[in-house]
């Protein structure tokens, strides 16, 4: 596993980064951001549950929620999408910084897919055995995720772990549009990699790269900016169009467990 230190201005290493992701299907970078910025970014989380609490509904689209494994209670838990509202996570997400980083990864510039800010507070479960692409018409193949943590993220409060290797073997479920997780004998666990992250890091996956997340059992939020792109060969700009899907997708779902009332704000 890489962990390049990369105080600005060092340049990144390109050859070492790009083999490294290619071959294991991840990559972690330490210390990309300035912890000024990291300072504002969770200042702004902070602020975001305060100034838009009356947008966490279970009726509304932007968010998510989790049951609470020692209470059954169910918790807020991401605001998905995010920019749009957050100028810091905005700022993040179109960081030069980044984009460099991304560009060295695909050999070509980056273009955002889709961002979410997941707050997973104590007690909130994780989530399980899954990759990231999903079969839908026109779902980029080039679709990574990067996750840039506002609180040190480590076992205890549930941080992603990732499964080096397996992206090479494409989808590992049914090709059917449709959301599956993994079987737990998938992926072999001696092989698990755990991204144990602080303010600054970032850790980069791959669509194809098994991962999962443990519940947070200690009494530590652990707040991580999720933010995906595409490769601008692969379908060029796409963050509007996805979430227009997206949306669509959710209505169908919830409609099928009597839930019609639904709406985005």
């Amino acid at each position: 596993m890489t962990a390049a230190t990369l105080p600005a201005p060092v340049p990144i290493a390109e050859p070492d980064l790009r083999a490294e992701y290619d071959r294991e299907g991840f990559v972690v970078v330490r210390g990309l951001f300035d912890s000024s910025l990291m300072l504002e970014a969770s200042t702004e989380a902070d602020r975001l549950l305060t100034r838009y609490d009356h947008l966490q509904s279970v009726k509304n689209l932007r968010c998510r929620w989790q049951n609470n494994v020692f209470t059954g209670e169910c918790t807020f838990e991401t605001f998905d999408p995010v920019i749009d509202i957050g100028p810091v996570c905005k700022r993040l997400a179109l960081h030069s910084r980044l984009l460099e980083l991304l560009a060295i990864l695909y050999g070509e510039p980056a273009r955002l897919f889709k961002d979410k800010l997941i707050y997973k507070p104590p007690g909130v479960k994780g989530y399980g055995l899954h990759q990231d692409w999903i079969a839908w018409d026109g779902f980029p193949r080039s679709f990574l995720t990067v996750l840039i943590p506002f609180d040190s993220a480590d076992r205890d409060n549930g941080c992603t772990v990732v499964y080096p290797g397996y992206h090479h073997s494409g989808p590992l479920t049914a090709q059917d549009g449709k959301y599956h997780e993994l079987p737990a004998d998938t992926v072999d666990e001696e092989k698990a990699v755990p991204l144990v992250l602080e303010p600054g890091d970032v850790a980069i996956f791959g669509g194809f790269t098994p991962h999962r997340s443990d519940p947070n059992v200690s009494d530590r939020w652990r707040r991580q900016l999720y933010l995906s792109y595409n490769a601008l060969s692969d379908g060029g700009d796409q963050r509007e169009k996805h979430y227009r899907e997206f949306h669509a997708w959710l209505r169908e779902k919830y409609a099928e467990h009597d839930k019609t009332d639904t709406y985005f704000a």
